[in-house]
Order: C-alpha cells, then sequence, then structure tokens
C-alpha cells in the first residue's frame, strides 16, 4: 500500500486487501492488489468490479483461498478521513460484507495511516453506542502468569499486614497515599460522562442533518 501510494503522487490510488475475518474483532490482511485506476480530486474513481471479479478468479486458479476483507486509497498531502465518495464506495463494500474496512493511506504526512467503517444512522437513532475499536491486538499486553502470581501473594501479604496493624497506625497507615479505587471509579465516570455526551451529539447531528 505504502509503495503504491507514494508510486501515485500527486495522483490518488487505489486497491483491494485480501486476508480473512478471524474472529468477531480481528481482521488479518495478508496482501494487497492494484486497481487499475486513480483519482484527480479528493476521491478515486468508482472500483472496477470487472477487473475485481478477472483478479479473484486467477488469484483462486493459483490455490489463494483469501477474500476481500475492505479496499484502500490514498490521500497524498491531505490527511486520512473519508470524502462523499469514499463513503459510497465504502457503502458498496459493506453491502457485500458488513465487516468491510476502508484504509486511507498518506504517503506524504510521515505515512499516516487509518482504517475506518461507517456507522449505520438507525444504530445512532437507536441511542445503540458503535463499536469504534476493532481489536486491542497490539495495544494490550498481557500480564504473565508469574506477574499474576506475584500479585496475589503481595495482596495477601498486604491484607495479613494490615490485620496485625493495631487501629490506630490502621488509621493513618494510607495518609498521602491515592485511593486506587477511588481513583479508578473517578476516570470511570468521566470517561462514561463524556462518552454519553459524544453520543447525545452524534444522534442530535444525525436528527438535524
Amino acid at each position: 500500500m505504502l509503495k503504491h501510494g507514494r508510486a501515485g503522487v500527486p495522483m490518488e490510488v487505489m486497491g483491494l486487501m485480501l486476508g480473512e475475518f478471524v474472529d468477531g474483532y480481528t481482521v488479518r490482511v495478508v496482501d494487497v492488489f492494484a486497481m487499475p485506476q486513480s483519482g484527480t480530486g479528493v476521491s478515486v474513481e468508482a472500483v472496477d468490479h470487472v477487473f475485481q471479479t478477472n483478479m479473484l478468479d486467477m488469484l483462486k486458479q493459483t490455490g489463494r483461498p483469501e477474500m476481500v476483507v475492505g479496499w484502500y486509497h490514498s490521500h497524498p498531502g491531505f490527511g486520512c478521513w473519508l470524502s462523499g465518495v469514499d463513503i459510497n464506495t465504502q457503502q458498496s463494500f459493506e453491502a457485500l460484507n458488513q465487516r468491510a474496512v476502508a484504509v486511507v493511506v498518506d504517503p506524504i504526512q510521515k505515512l499516516v495511516i487509518d482504517a475506518f467503517r461507517l456507522i449505520n444512522p438507525q444504530t445512532m437513532m437507536l441511542g445503540q453506542e458503535p463499536r469504534q475499536t476493532t481489536s486491542n491486538l497490539g495495544h494490550l499486553n498481557k500480564p504473565s502468569i508469574q506477574e499474576m502470581l506475584n500479585l496475589a501473594i503481595k495482596y495477601s501479604k498486604a491484607v495479613q499486614e494490615e490485620d496485625e496493624l493495631p487501629p490506630e497506625k490502621l488509621a493513618i497507615a494510607n495518609v498521602g497515599r491515592q485511593d486506587a479505587k477511588k481513583h479508578l471509579e473517578e476516570h470511570v465516570s468521566n470517561l462514561m460522562s463524556s462518552n454519553h455526551v459524544q453520543t447525545l451529539g452524534t444522534m442530535l447531528d444525525t436528527v438535524v442533518f
């Protein structure tokens, strides 16, 4: 994608992504192939369905089992976002597969890459919150078994020490320390409030505009 996007500068280019939908959260992309068209403005031309069908048939003949999981195109120099034509193209992909992904590459501004899906307006009007994260893979570092065992040992030791402390010392034992439970509850409350405000704003925009 990056080589294709750089080769097309200053024109926009586009292509299809091949891969598989692993589970409800993970999309694995293993290969891409370029489409024989380019754009002149902020949107590429429509997908050539004849070329796409012929290309997929040739891939099947070579024993490639992958399917089309989405498409990509470049925005050289003006950031990653979906124009009106891009949204229409994504709608046609999501009509075939609801989990289709649109990837936008900016090969000029420090190689910015973003992935997009459309939000169903009916979902917003019903008050349902769309899922914004496809997968936490690569962002969530799960602790090892040894770290979890050490955490349990430290917790048991802390509880035992609190039981052995006299009431006078126990009353001032945590003075100056941050209450982890209160800290988490405060952050969760702020996050939920912000999320509710954003959802209500999106619903109002959908209804008004």
